[in-house]
């Protein structure tokens, strides 16, 4: 491949449609970058659309790096039935009448679904449970306990209750919310404890990821968009907007590329990327002891 047509590094920020897993997105991503080096940061549940991080050639060195911390998310919640999966796609476990659920039932049971929570992860899901995924021990029949753990939902907020009728008769509330919260939540378990609470039940009927870290919806593309015209975020560019900068002149960048180890100042945030002269991305590295760590080399 001539360097005209090598594909760039960088970082392809992607609207995932419905029904692809991540690793779906990836597979078409090799073939649209005409590259194998392609990976993604944090996955999206096949029935989620939304922002989905890819990095293809070199920049699948930042994919471990990347703070993406914070989740944004648009969805709806149906109150009256929980699922197998506590989400749309898996069988219907029980379903009960949610009409008689008032506004301040349900703006009180999201109250207590704010802040820093304790939150057991959806059965069906990739959480390994003593080394073995938890949906393979559901698919398997095994009875078994997911530990909960500690994950922060800043922001919880209900735009609209809507009054429906499930396919199988149930009374049924369906809830237009938004959700900010902390990387490794789980938005469908938001769904199943809100419902749980409120007696009825409740699962996630649909989900759209809006931003994840740094990286909006209206800066991400369609697969078919990106079939037309590959657009990639430049490393540099990706760098800059995920990580702490740091400015070091020529010498110091030789030395830096040379595997020497700088003194470098402190930031409150680790890892750092670090930037010479002429605006060119070298490397991220972290602090270790007063000394510049290099994480990985791009300069």
């Amino acid at each position: 491949m001539t360097e005209q047509n090598r594909t760039p590094d960088g970082l392809v920020i992607v609207d995932k449609p419905s029904g692809f897993t991540s690793h779906d997105v990836v597979a078409k991503m090799r073939g649209i970058a005409r590259t194998r080096r392609v990976g993604h940061a944090g996955t999206l549940d096949p029935m989620a659309t939304g922002v989905l991080v890819l990095g293809v050639e070199r920049a699948t060195k930042l994919l471990g790096h990347l703070a993406l911390t914070e989740k944004e998310y648009l969805g709806t919640v149906r109150l009256g039935q929980a699922t197998v999966t506590d989400d749309a796609e898996g069988e219907i476990t029980s379903s009960a009448d949610a009409s008689a659920i008032t506004r301040e039932a349900v703006d009180a049971g999201v109250a207590e679904l704010t802040g820093a929570i304790m939150q057991v992860p959806s059965k069906v899901s990739a959480i390994k449970i003593d080394g073995k995924r938890s949906y393979a021990r559901v698919r398997g029949g095994e009875d078994f306990d997911i530990p909960a753990r500690p994950v922060t939902v800043s922001s919880f907020q209900v735009y609209d209750v809507r009054a429906a009728v499930a396919e199988d008769g149930t009374p049924v509330l369906d809830l237009v919310v938004s959700v900010v919260c902390s990387s490794g939540t789980y938005i469908r378990a938001l769904a199943r404890d809100l419902g749980a609470g409120l007696g009825v039940g409740g699962h996630l009927t649909a989900l759209r990821r809006t931003r994840v870290g740094p990286y909006a919806i209206d800066g991400a593309k369609t697969l078919e968009q990106l079939q037309e015209e590959l657009t990639v975020m430049p490393v540099a560019r990706a760098a800059g907007a995920a990580f702490d900068r740091w400015e070091v002149d020529e010498r110091r960048a030789k030395l830096l590329l040379n595997g020497v180890r700088l003194d470098m100042p402190a930031y409150p945030r680790s890892p750092v990327a670090v930037f010479g002269p002429d605006g060119r991305f070298l490397a991220l590295v972290e602090e270790q002891k007063g000394k510049a760590k290099s994480l990985a080399v791009f300069g």
